[in-house]
């Protein structure tokens, strides 16, 4: 099974629900690292909250950095679903 393919979601009822609970995931991830990185820029307008400003931007990027790994959780997930016929075939069951 290829990785990253439109086929896989659509698979099951199973596999949409898994694909939009990722994406639910995905976009909350997106919106809390956009909000870190606004809230960040607009506290350095105050440079007594500097540090504070500064670990909104620290927290921003470890959100930002989260995202692909939603995405290639979400793969793994997706591969691992439906596959019990092929298991059956390649283990002599």
């Amino acid at each position: 099974m290829q990785w990253f393919r439109q086929e896989n979601r659509e698979k099951s009822d199973d596999t949409r629900r898994v694909y939009a609970m990722y994406e639910l995931a995905y976009t909350c991830v997106d919106f809390a690292a956009a909000a870190s990185f606004l809230v960040g820029s607009i506290l350095f307008f105050w440079n007594s909250l500097e540090t504070t400003a500064i670990w909104f931007f620290v927290v921003g990027s470890a959100l930002f950095a989260a995202k692909p790994t939603i995405r290639f959780a979400r793969e793994i997930k997706l591969a691992s679903m439906g596959d019990e016929k092929d298991l059956a075939k390649r283990y002599g069951g």
